[in-house]
């Protein structure tokens, strides 16, 4: 057994009320839910499991030192085409997102923002070693 560092697992996520977020998760971003309780929320959703944790006045959002709001991680897609067809999704859904961009790296990105106004990032370059995976899989 390797001793590092394997993937992450689960992933806390402030939020007002876990009952309306789950809901939101759910049918927004198809999350399933797991448990549900008056503090917490427990969904999968992308291979991880979320804690939609109750808290007040606060979301995962951070400014950097450029004054710039960022957000606590990046999902990733299979591709451009993927990335347009799921801003397209988002939108039609009435998740709130950011226009698809440039940012000067391989691929292209949008941001959408959950109920509470928690900020995320979507990618469309799917890393190599997950995509590896995923064909291992899939045969």
């Amino acid at each position: 057994m390797k001793k590092q560092l394997i993937r992450v697992g689960t992933i806390y996520i402030p939020v007002e009320d876990p009952t309306e977020s789950s809901k939101w998760y759910k049918e927004k971003l198809n999350a399933k839910l797991n448990y549900l309780d008056e503090d917490k929320a427990i969904m999968d959703m992308a291979d991880v499991s979320l804690f939609l944790v109750k808290a007040q006045g606060q979301s995962s959002n951070f400014t950097d030192f450029n004054g710039e709001e960022r957000f606590l991680l990046t999902y990733e897609v299979d591709g451009l085409d993927a990335l347009i067809t799921l801003h397209n999704e988002f939108r039609e859904r009435g998740i709130k997102v950011g226009e698809i961009e440039n940012r000067g790296h391989a691929g292209r990105n949008f941001v959408f923002y959950d109920l509470v106004g928690n900020k995320f990032d979507v990618w469309s370059e799917l890393s190599p070693l997950y995509k590896e995976r995923l064909v291992g899989e899939e045969e």
